[in-house]
């Protein structure tokens, strides 16, 4: 990683060091960084909404622009897609110099305005990023197989608040050595998803020490259809026999995809 974006992370450590204000997420050589900044900015009614901005600066960065993701529970999934929008266009004018900080003292001062007319267009993208790729329009799902969880209860807690950072629901799926989880979201926020399970310590190897997730595969992914069950929150289930574990697809509208995908994992 460059020397300019390790001080650049320096930085905003120091600038955001409130409670829960700054989290780094994944430091990679070859994916970059990926970190979490919690503000506020002032809204409708003259009262500071809450912003939770992911960031991904991948290697090339600045020179290309930052991936990011916008959540808040006050401002809808299109508000919050559209705030993203305004970030990346400003990011533009600021492409070849450390941009993080004054991309969020920006939306501190612009985010009202922001809401108040949405109708601006949307900003384009200069580089290849899972996380400031172009959203695909309607809900998307996919199902991941995961091989093992040794400190599984530390593992859960994280799945269960990246799948609420993102705004995912679906299901974790425990069934003897199976273990499953069905993510149903936004597709960038999938993606999102993705990048966190491949690059941060979420689990421990056998000497006990902190690993990433390596032996992760994506079973399928599609968009969501009229047929398949629309998840409402993310939830961690156990199930007891093959059977039930089949139910659950059935109910979901994925009886098709459990006999191509999951039935082979047991044989």
């Amino acid at each position: 990683m460059a020397e300019p974006v390790r001080e650049e992370l320096s930085a905003l450590a120091a600038i955001f060091c409130g409670p829960d204000e700054w989290e780094v997420l994944s430091l990679s050589e070859t994916d970059g960084a990926m970190f979490r900044i919690l503000t506020k900015a002032e809204g409708f009614t003259d009262t500071d909404i809450p912003l939770q901005l992911v960031f991904h600066l991948p290697l090339s960065y600045p020179s290309c622009l930052p991936g990011i993701v916008v959540n808040s529970k006050h401002l809808t999934r299109a508000q919050c897609e559209i705030v993203k929008e305004k970030l990346l266009e400003q990011a533009e004018t600021l492409l070849s110099e450390p941009m993080v900080h004054e991309l969020v003292l920006w939306i501190q001062q612009n985010l009202r305005h922001i809401l108040e007319h949405p109708e601006a267009g949307s900003g384009g993208e200069k580089c290849s990023s899972a996380a400031s790729m172009t959203v695909d329009d309607g809900l998307w799902m996919t199902l991941l197989h995961l091989d093992h969880m040794r400190a599984k209860a530390k593992y859960v807690r994280t799945v269960e608040k990246w799948a609420s950072d993102l705004r995912l629901t679906g299901r974790l799926m425990f069934m003897g050595k199976i273990i499953l989880i069905l993510l149903q979201g936004d597709r960038n926020d999938i993606k999102e998803y993705l990048i966190l399970q491949k690059t941060c310590k979420v689990d421990v190897d056998s000497s006990g020490k902190k690993c990433k997730e390596k032996m992760m595969s994506v079973l399928f992914e599609t968009k969501v259809q009229a047929e398949h069950k629309r998840f409402l929150a993310f939830e961690v289930k156990e199930y007891s026999s093959l059977d039930e574990l089949q139910k659950e697809f059935e109910t979901t509208g994925l009886k098709k995809l459990f006999s191509e995908f999951v039935l082979r994992l047991v044989k």
